[in-house]
């Protein structure tokens, strides 16, 4: 099943040109014979490649990759789903692109945080990455930065730092800087990512004021405290990234003080809700051969990966639609609010589990 965004739209002449070449090259692709030429080409996806591998921190990496064929481009702070061919499997991650939309290269950039579980984000932090091709997904997200307010306040906690980085170039490039301080939290100074281009960025730019925190020295950065790092916050555009815990403890302070629309935020983090959950049962999935025992605290998209079935998802977290199925029999519960849907219903398989036996069709 391609990635939502994947498949390369082409105009309707194209597509009749390409049905026809397509009874010469049989049983072989048109693809096949463009990869001949360059394995960018493709008529059916959009591609890329990646360059080379830049090590940020001990367990961070950003990746350079040069986009193929019908490239749709991206705006500063959105996300883009890309698939990854890992030992034999196509994973699929989202990742927010952390490099300005117009770099003269024309290379993109995603900075990943490796995990000790993570199957991509070890792959990229290997020797093996650089040179492999990978299919870019659709572009989303509105956690962007259209003009710049007079008063900028970002506030990032550690890889929470990406988008903002994209935003951070771009006004760099356009010689746009207005007045924008930003509070950047890692747990350690080394562990801080972007840590030297921050502080490069402050010194090229008299508008751009940077403060660089390491809460397991300074503690987490309290709602509370705003008033005396930046008294005039409630005056600011704010842009903030991090950890829910973090992202809901800001929203809290900014209902309070009465400047709800001040604030825009993007979350790296799921938070599942605790207590509430499902019975669990059988997942069979329509049309495969494949079932998976599920617990009641367990999304259905991991039960399913771990019982082997590749299923499509995105963002993982409840937002990009990418992962969603229709319920054709039983129920399942939300692992955020409890809430329980029953069959004839589509369903986002990253944030239900289910609550009995259930059939899914995808």
């Amino acid at each position: 099943m391609p990635e939502r965004g994947s498949e390369v739209v082409l105009p309707r002449l194209a597509r009749l040109a390409v049905r026809g070449l397509g009874y010469f090259t049989w049983p072989l692709k048109i693809d096949d014979y463009l990869e001949l030429i360059t394995p960018l080409w493709s008529v059916v996806e959009r591609r890329g490649r990646i360059e080379r591998v830049h090590r940020e921190t001990e367990d961070a990496v950003t990746v350079f990759i040069t986009p193929g064929f019908r490239w749709v481009g991206h705006k500063a702070g959105q996300y883009v789903r890309i698939g990854f061919d890992v030992e034999g499997k196509r994973q699929w991650r989202a990742y927010s692109l952390s490099s300005d939309a117009a770099r003269p290269d024309g290379q993109i950039t995603i900075t990943v945080k490796r995990t000790e579980n993570g199957v991509v984000s070890r792959f990229l932090s290997s020797s093996q990455a650089a040179g492999s091709i990978v299919t870019l997904g659709s572009v989303e997200g509105e956690f962007t930065l259209p003009a710049a307010p007079a008063k900028l306040l970002f506030l990032t906690a550690g890889s929470g730092v990406t988008p903002v980085m994209a935003m951070l170039r771009s006004l760099s490039r356009r010689g746009d800087f207005p007045d924008a301080l930003h509070i950047h939290s890692a747990r350690t100074h080394s562990e801080a990512i972007f840590a030297a281009d921050l502080a490069a960025l402050a010194e090229r730019h008299d508008g751009y004021r940077v403060i660089q925190r390491a809460t397991s020295e300074e503690g987490r950065l309290l709602p509370a405290s705003l008033d005396e790092v930046c008294p005039d916050w409630r005056e600011r555009e704010t842009y903030a990234c991090g950890p829910g815990g973090m992202l809901d403890a800001l929203q809290e302070h900014f209902n309070a003080a009465g400047v709800p629309e001040r604030l825009h935020m993007e979350s790296f983090e799921h938070m599942l809700l605790t207590g509430a959950i499902g019975q669990g049962g059988t997942i069979t999935f329509a049309g495969s051969d494949i079932s998976a025992e599920c617990d009641g605290a367990t999304a259905i998209l991991v039960a399913g990966e771990n019982a082997g079935a590749v299923l499509p998802y995105g963002c993982r977290m409840g937002i990009c639609h990418t992962c969603t199925g229709m319920l054709t029999n039983g129920s399942v519960r939300d692992l955020r609010t409890g809430d329980v849907t029953r069959a004839g219903t589509e369903i986002r398989t990253c944030v239900n589990s289910p609550d009995g036996d259930i059939t899914l069709d995808l």
